[in-house]
């Protein structure tokens, strides 16, 4: 048995992981990908009121199946960005609701996770601490500093936000595998994300060296998921992921100033807010449009690459085209990878 699935005891291979996307994944999906036979995961943001409903509304989904109501933890993951979030605000939701993964991503420093990991050890010992990166010295770092579980390993291809300097995970897999291993880290479990939508992408990621992957886009198609109709609908008719998304730190400075740690952008659909500073309008007007856009019922987003608010997706989007239970993404995409690694393997 894995260590992977020592802590997961009730998932299946090849592990599917929906990834922590704030605002998006909440308790409905990730439990819906656990009941699946996967790892479901809550995005957290600012309030901890918020958190702790969505992992209310986890925590009723799953009663009902007597073997993982049982679980000393509960059976998802809480996804959290310490760059700003306060680690003592946080820590009574871990204490109370146990989630049987805490995922880190976006810290100030990357010391700062070795700080947040041992506090989260200290309220609840049980919950397993991963950490999600995009290049091989900060996941050499993380593992010298805090320790974890898990790493994932996030490649360029990723919808949403990442390391703005990176490569796809082909060869970001197989270099980090070696790095952690020749350091004395290879015991630490990796998994993978960055432009997996489908069972050929997980089979690849496998061959790799993953022991699961992430997949965000492929679960903005998925029912239980929490997302605008229309940003539903532009992830839905994209095509050419790699010409119709862009990584920009544009996207995060719509609203206004950028929040983000200077490591970080966001990989979007081209929405017109790009097209402008394409075409050289100036910053204050894309801002002044943008945030006039999003007060209206469509929230800036809208299909044709015509809206103002960012949609974030990685490049895997073009395969994206139809909106299915988590449930059914989850087993589908298993079972594809797994005829896939057997056919190969003949």
């Amino acid at each position: 048995m894995t260590p992977l699935q020592q802590h997961l005891p009730w998932t299946e291979s090849p592990l599917i992981i929906n990834a922590p996307m704030a605002g998006f994944a909440g308790g409905a999906l990730a439990s819906a990908v656990t009941l699946a036979g996967g790892l479901g995961l809550i995005g957290g943001l600012f309030s901890m009121e918020d958190l702790k409903a969505q992992l209310q509304t986890a925590s009723s989904n799953i009663s009902s199946n007597t073997a993982l109501a049982s679980s000393k933890t509960l059976p998802v993951g809480v996804g959290l960005l310490p760059f700003v979030l306060e680690a003592d605000n946080v820590l009574p939701v871990i204490q109370e609701y146990k989630p049987v993964v805490v995922w880190l991503f976006a810290a100030k420093t990357l010391g700062d996770y070795g700080v947040w990991a041992a506090k989260l050890r200290a309220v609840s010992p049980e919950s397993k601490i991963w950490i999600q990166v995009g290049n091989i010295a900060a996941a050499l770092q993380v593992a010298k500093v805090a320790k974890p579980d898990a790493i994932c390993l996030q490649g360029a291809d990723a919808g949403g936000h990442g390391f703005e300097k990176g490569a796809g995970i082909i060869s970001l897999l197989p270099e980090a595998t070696d790095v952690l291993a020749e350091e004395g880290f290879g015991g630490i479990p990796l998994v993978a994300s960055g432009g997996i939508v489908d069972g050929r992408g997980v089979a690849a990621a496998l061959a790799l060296g993953a022991k699961g992957v992430v997949m965000g886009t492929r679960f903005l198609a998925a029912d239980e998921t929490s997302v605008h109709p229309k940003y539903r609908a532009a992830v839905l008719e994209a095509k050419d992921g790699g010409q119709v998304t862009k990584r920009s730190k544009l996207f995060d400075q719509l609203k206004g100033p950028n929040m983000w740690p200077e490591a970080y952008d966001g990989r979007s659909l081209v929405v017109q807010s790009h097209a402008d500073h394409v075409n050289g309008v100036n910053l204050e007007e894309i801002q002044r449009l943008h945030n006039e856009e999003i007060k209206g019922e469509d929230a800036g987003f809208a299909t044709g690459l015509k809206g103002r608010a960012a949609i974030w997706a990685g490049t895997g989007v073009g395969l994206v085209n139809k909106v299915e239970k988590a449930k059914d993404i989850v087993l589908g995409v298993r079972g594809d990878a797994r005829n896939i690694m057997s056919g190969i393997a003949k």
